[in-house]
């Protein structure tokens, strides 16, 4: 939906401005025409997400530390994949967000680096991390069926063949029609065109690479209202950037946006097990600190009323290519 009123969130204070306009550096006024006309459904501009939370041992760490430090979140995500989870545990998992009235998102299956291929692994990383071949597709889609039927409501992918697979399943009632479709940063869309794409293959919510410029942004919103996703502290394997001064500006000019806090200079996780444990469960705990840190900011910068309802979940109406072609 378009934004009924975006007085806060089209003139955000830039981080530093008094000081630096006192001294005479002030920097140049924002330009209206760059912020996005597009908002949630509920109306909102911005909602929270935890990703990378692989158990539910870390789904329990990151509700108690999002109490302790009242942090709102709309979204948790995981990255090592439905078929890394027991039946038991999911249905765990789904029940204590559903408690907080969170999402719940899953990856689904095999991709890239943990395939037979190895085109991933050269200096050109052909293929990427997509689903190669019929029996990867068929992996995920067994993934999809399999949470959804456990209670998942939001599922991840990483494969343009897989997106338009699963949209298709969800309009065919093969997984329920209020499934929403998650775009992994593993194959995030970097301009406008492939943006408007993946919206029409599917996707409700897109994240995009973290090192996008803020004009780029504002060039995809120019043709998407498809809600984003975007980590503000992107992890090491992602290009380890941390954008966390930006946000406020962020939030102008790609709503609707899902704020996600990775952790650079984190060891690697996927796929999760025992073995990692006391990393993973550490590292979930301090993602919600960093998400405390953002919010800080945000209200720094006049920029934090534009937050969605708690329990917000569904991206609005969005472009589709026809199903039945």
């Amino acid at each position: 939906m378009e934004r009924k009123d975006n007085s806060v969130t089209s003139s955000p204070r830039l981080p530093g401005e008094p000081a630096l306009s006192a001294l005479g550096l002030g920097a140049p006024a924002l330009d209206p025409a760059d912020a996005s006309a597009h908002a949630f459904p509920d109306g909102g501009t911005w909602r929270v997400e935890i990703p990378s939370v692989e158990g539910p041992e870390a789904v329990g760490v990151v509700l108690k530390e999002a109490s302790r430090l009242d942090v709102p979140i709309h979204r948790i995500s995981q990255g090592s994949g439905v078929w890394m989870l027991r039946d038991a545990e999911i249905v765990e998992m789904v029940e204590a967000t559903a408690e907080r009235d969170i999402e719940l998102c899953l990856f689904t299956g095999p991709r890239g680096t943990w395939d037979t291929g190895a085109s991933v692994r050269t200096d050109s990383r052909g293929a990427g991390l997509r689903a190669r071949g019929h029996d990867a597709v068929a992996g995920c889609v067994e993934d999809a069926v399999r949470a959804t039927e456990l209670g998942v409501k939001c599922l991840l992918v990483a494969d343009e063949g897989v997106l338009w697979t699963l949209h298709r399943a969800r309009t065919q009632g093969v997984i329920p029609a209020d499934t929403t479709l998650k775009v992994s940063a593993l194959i995030g869309p970097v301009n406008p065109a492939a943006y408007a794409v993946y919206e029409q293959l599917g996707a409700d919510s897109l994240n995009v690479p973290s090192d996008l410029t803020l004009q780029h942004l504002t060039e995809i919103r120019r043709v998407s209202a498809a809600p984003m996703d975007m980590y503000v502290e992107a992890p090491d394997d992602l290009g380890g950037y941390v954008r966390m001064y930006e946000i406020a500006e962020l939030v102008r000019r790609g709503a609707p946006l899902y704020l996600k806090f990775g952790l650079a200079k984190a060891p690697a996780i996927y796929p999760y097990g025992a073995h990692l444990r006391d990393v993973t469960l550490d590292t979930a705990r301090e993602r919600v600190r960093r998400g405390r840190l953002a919010l800080d900011l945000l209200e720094r910068h006049g920029a934090d009323t534009g937050m969605s309802p708690l329990g917000s979940r569904l991206p609005g109406d969005l472009k589709r290519f026809d199903t039945a072609q």
